[in-house]
């Protein structure tokens, strides 16, 4: 069994060029193949990506496999939450009706897929009405992009990360099988802890493309070292419990430690080829999403460990 950190220090720094997204799949689909926990494929399909457009879509699909184990590692998937209203429960207004009225169905949009056309399966959190407190009961419902009543309207390019497609999703009567609506509550078990297993494994992804770069650029010993670190941290975080506010304090503290480095690394871009430097100034607004609920994750983890030690 390949051991990671030999990976990433032993692997050629000099990735192959990747021209599509179905280039990115292939390339992400034999290390999926090479390694077992979702976390070390963010972390070697990082390491292997030749952009950091590419490492993010090995981190978010890595994401999405952790959080649902069974998932067949031969297929792609893409989380279907946010709406007009944003990502919050209460945003949610696509439907899950049945099988009180008949087949189960979903009507609705989704306003931002990642991976849009390029998911064989999407994910969609649906409500399926209220509770006595007026709060959406979320569900997650696992379906085939193909199927009757779904369509992907291709979004226009960000200005970072481009290369990554994103849609639109409308959802117009689908049929719903009993099985592929996932057993718990969709905000509990789903949608709430994907925050932190996102970050945890596109992080992990950034930091494996970033040591590729010192490696590959000649940066200083001390460097590669100091990135390797952060990347085992990272690496061991993405394993632990993701709604333990233990686990969202010390994730708030590695990703303190990662924006230091990565603002340290600043003179050290002088020694990179120019697409790779260009592109890097052009994708690095990619690390600021999500910003505020990280901080509100944060300050709630510190607000539950207040009475404790």
């Amino acid at each position: 069994m390949d051991t990671l950190p030999r990976f990433l220090l032993s692997e050629s720094p000099h990735p192959a060029p990747l021209g599509s997204v179905e280039d990115w799949w292939q390339q992400h689909l034999r290390l999926a193949l090479r390694f077992s926990l979702p976390v070390d494929v963010a972390l070697a399909a990082g390491f292997s990506a030749d952009r950091l457009g590419y490492a993010f879509a090995s981190g978010y699909h890595s994401a999405i496999r952790s959080l649902l184990p069974g998932l067949p590692r031969e297929h792609r998937y893409a989380l279907c939450a946010t709406e007009s209203g944003g990502g919050h429960p209460a945003a949610m207004n696509t439907r899950l009706s049945g099988p009180e009225s008949g087949p189960w169905r979903l009507d609705g949009t989704k306003t931002f897929v990642t991976l849009g056309h390029a998911a064989d399966e999407l994910l969609v959190v649906a409500s399926e009405g209220q509770d006595e407190g007026g709060r959406n009961r979320l569900r997650l419902v696992r379906l085939d992009a193909r199927r009757a009543g779904v369509t992907l309207t291709e979004l226009p390019p960000p200005p970072f990360v481009p290369e990554v497609p994103h849609a639109e999703l409308r959802l117009e009567g689908v049929a719903v099988e009993l099985g592929e609506v996932l057993p718990g509550d969709g905000y509990v078990r789903f949608l709430k802890p994907f925050r932190t297993v996102e970050d945890c494994h596109v992080f992990a992804a950034v930091l494996g493309w970033l040591l590729q770069v010192a490696r590959r650029s000649g940066w200083p010993d001390e460097v590669r070292e100091g990135l390797l670190a952060l990347a085992v941290m990272m690496r061991g975080l993405a394993q632990m419990d993701p709604a333990s506010p233990e686990v969202h304090l010390a994730l708030g503290g590695a990703i303190g430690l990662f924006r230091e480095r990565v603002a340290s690394l600043d003179p050290l871009w002088a020694q990179v080829d120019a697409p790779t430097r260009e592109r890097w100034e052009r994708d690095r607004p990619l690390l600021q999403i999500a910003g505020k609920v990280r901080a509100l994750r944060l300050e709630s983890a510190r607000r539950s460990l207040s009475g404790r030690g």
